[in-house]
C-alpha cells in the first residue's frame, strides 16, 4: 500500500449573494507527469483555471513513495503560495483541481482531488462535470456495504475503480467509466500513471499539452499557456489517455457517436484566450456579437459591454453595426469573495462593487448593452438601472446567447426552470421586467453560425445545447427516478417544470 499524507484547511466557506444569478461551472482539472516541482507547476495551471471554480482547490502530488494531498476552501492564490509549497507537496507527479460546488455542495470533505489507497496502490482523482446517475450508483454501492466520506459524485468513481476485479489499472478505469453517465472530464494519478478521461460525447473539455517533452493534461489551453507548455491535441470524446514512463497511450473502449461538446464553453465559461475543440473562444464570441447586430439591429450612440464576458461580443456588435464601442461599465477585480450584503437595500447597491458606471461614456447616450447571457435577470436589471442613473437616455439590452429555457445537469450551476427568466416570460414581459427600451437575443441558428458549424440539425446536433432547445444529449437517470421513473432522456420537459 502506498503511503499518503493529507492536509485539509478548514475555513469558513464563501458567502454568496442570494440575488447573484451568475452562472458557475463546477471545476477545472490539471495534471503533469515527471516534471520537476510538479506541485508548483500545477498551482500555476490552476491559477489559469480559477474562473472554472472559485470555492475550493486542491493538489495531490507523488514523489515515487508517498502521495501528499492538500485541499483548501478558497482561491488558488490564497492556498498554494510560499517558498515551502514544493516541500509541502513533494514529487514530480501531480494533479490539481479548482471547484465550484454543484453536486454534493460546499465543504472541505467534497474538495478534490480525492485520494484512496486501493489494492493496487494509491489513486488521486480530480473530476470536472456531473454524473447524471450519481445517486443511483451511490445508493447501490451503499447497499452493498460501501462507506462514503463525502457527498460528491467524484467519490463514486473511486469506489467503482476499487471494486473492479480487473488486473490492470487502465482496465479498472474502463470498468468504472463504463458504469457512469453524464458530462465529465477527469484526471487521475496512480503510483505509475497519469490518466485522463473525457466523456463519450465530449461535453466537458480536456486537452493534452507538452512541457519540454513532458505530458500535461488540462481543462483549457489557457492553462498550458500559463506554464509555457504547447498544445498537442484535444482528448477525444470517449477517450482514455494513459501517461507513463513509456509515453502516452490512447484507449477508446466505448462505442461513441458524434461528439457534442458543451456550447456554453464558447458562450461564457472558457477563457477568451482558450481554444476549445479547435475554435478560438475569442473569435467565436466576436462572431456572436456580429450576428447579434444583424439579427437585433438598434439605433444607438454607443455599444457597451457588461464586463468581462460581454466584451468580445460587444466588439463584434460594434464592428458590424458601425456604432462606437465604449467602456461604459468598469469592472473591479478586487471584490472579496466573502463580502456579506446583510440587507436587501445594501444588496441593491452591491452590483456597484463589481460594476461601476463610466458616466463620461454613458451620459446623454442611447446605449446598446451587450451581455453574454441572461439567466434570472436580477443582475441584469440592476446593471440597467445603474446605466440609466449614470445618464443614459435609452438602454437597449442584447444577449449574445439565445434565451436560456432549460436547466443543466452536466456541471453548470443553473436555476430550476421556473426561475429562468426566458422560460416563464414572453419577450415583452422580459423587456418590462428588465426595464429596458428594447431586448434582443441571438438565435440558436445565429449561435451555430458563429461557431462556423453550419445549420443546426435537430436529428444530430453538433453541440450540447439543451439550455436553449430542451434537447438533452443523455438520459438523466437520477432525475427520472426522482420524478417517478420516466425513461425519456432527451426532451425532459416533465423533469424541469414545463
Amino acid at each position: 500500500m502506498t503511503a499518503s499524507r493529507t492536509s485539509d484547511r478548514r475555513v469558513q466557506p464563501p458567502v454568496r449573494d442570494p440575488d447573484d444569478d451568475t452562472l458557475r461551472l463546477e471545476c477545472g482539472v490539471f495534471g503533469v507527469f515527471d516534471v520537476r516541482d510538479a506541485a508548483a507547476v500545477v498551482a500555476l495551471g490552476l491559477h489559469a483555471l480559477q474562473h472554472r471554480g472559485q470555492e475550493a482547490c486542491g493538489i495531490a502530488a507523488f514523489d515515487g513513495q508517498t502521495f501528499t494531498t492538500e485541499r483548501h476552501l478558497g482561491h488558488v492564490g490564497e492556498a498554494f503560495t510560499g517558498a515551502d509549497l514544493v516541500d509541502r507537496l513533494p514529487g514530480q507527479y501531480a494533479i490539481g483541481h479548482t471547484r465550484y460546488a454543484t453536486a454534493g455542495g460546499s465543504g472541505i470533505r467534497n474538495v478534490q482531488p480525492m485520494f484512496a489507497d486501493l489494492e493496487a496502490g494509491g489513486v488521486a482523482l480530480a473530476h470536472n462535470g456531473n454524473l447524471t446517475n450519481f445517486l443511483a450508483l451511490r445508493d447501490q454501492l451503499v447497499s452493498e456495504g460501501a462507506i462514503f466520506q463525502s457527498t460528491s459524485d467524484s467519490e463514486v468513481i473511486l469506489h467503482l475503480i476499487a471494486r473492479s476485479r480487473k488486473a490492470r489499472v487502465v482496465d479498472r478505469f474502463i470498468d468504472a467509466i463504463s458504469q457512469i453517465e453524464g458530462g465529465y472530464a477527469l484526471v487521475a494519478l496512480t503510483n505509475k500513471k497519469l490518466i485522463g478521461v473525457r466523456d463519450p460525447l465530449g461535453i466537458r473539455p480536456l486537452v493534452l499539452g507538452d512541457l519540454a517533452g513532458k505530458p500535461v493534461l488540462a481543462s483549457e489551453t489557457c492553462a498550458l499557456d500559463m506554464i509555457g507548455a504547447t498544445f498537442v491535441r484535444d482528448i477525444e470524446h470517449g477517450e482514455i489517455v494513459v501517461i507513463s514512463e513509456t509515453g502516452v497511450e490512447s484507449h477508446k473502449p466505448f462505442q461513441t457517436g458524434k461528439a457534442r461538446p458543451c456550447v456554453f464553453e464558447y458562450v461564457y465559461f472558457a477563457r477568451p484566450d482558450s481554444v476549445v475543440d479547435g475554435r478560438s473562444v475569442y473569435d467565436v464570441r466576436k462572431r456572436m456579437g456580429m450576428r447579434l447586430s444583424e439579427e437585433t439591429p438598434c439605433e444607438a450612440d454607443v455599444v457597451v459591454p457588461v464586463p468581462d464576458s460581454g466584451v468580445p461580443a460587444a466588439l463584434g456588435y460594434a464592428r458590424a453595426s458601425g456604432i462606437p464601442y465604449e467602456l461604459g461599465i468598469i469592472r473591479s477585480h478586487f471584490v472579496g469573495r466573502t463580502f456579506i450584503q446583510p440587507t436587501q437595500g445594501v444588496r441593491e447597491l452591491g452590483v456597484r462593487m463589481k460594476h461601476s458606471p463610466n458616466r463620461a461614456a454613458l451620459e446623454g447616450k442611447r446605449v446598446v448593452l451587450i451581455d453574454d447571457s441572461i439567466v434570472r435577470g436580477t443582475t441584469s436589471r440592476k446593471i440597467v438601472r445603474m446605466v440609466r442613473e449614470a445618464g443614459a437616455t435609452e438602454v437597449h439590452l442584447r444577449s449574445a446567447s439565445p434565451p436560456i429555457m432549460w436547466p443543466d445537469f452536466y456541471g453548470i450551476d443553473m436555476p430550476d426552470r421556473e426561475k429562468l427568466l426566458a422560460a416563464r416570460k414572453s419577450l415583452a414581459e422580459m423587456t418590462a421586467f428588465l426595464e429596458v427600451d428594447s431586448l434582443g437575443f441571438l438565435s440558436v441558428e445565429g449561435l451555430y453560425w458563429a461557431l462556423e458549424a453550419g445549420p443546426r440539425d435537430p436529428a444530430c446536433p453538433q453541440f450540447t445545447d439543451h439550455y436553449f432547445t430542451g434537447d438533452y444529449p443523455t438520459r438523466l437517470l437520477d432525475r427520472e427516478i426522482a420524478e417517478g421513473g420516466h425513461d425519456n432522456g432527451r426532451q425532459l420537459s416533465f423533469l424541469v417544470g414545463a
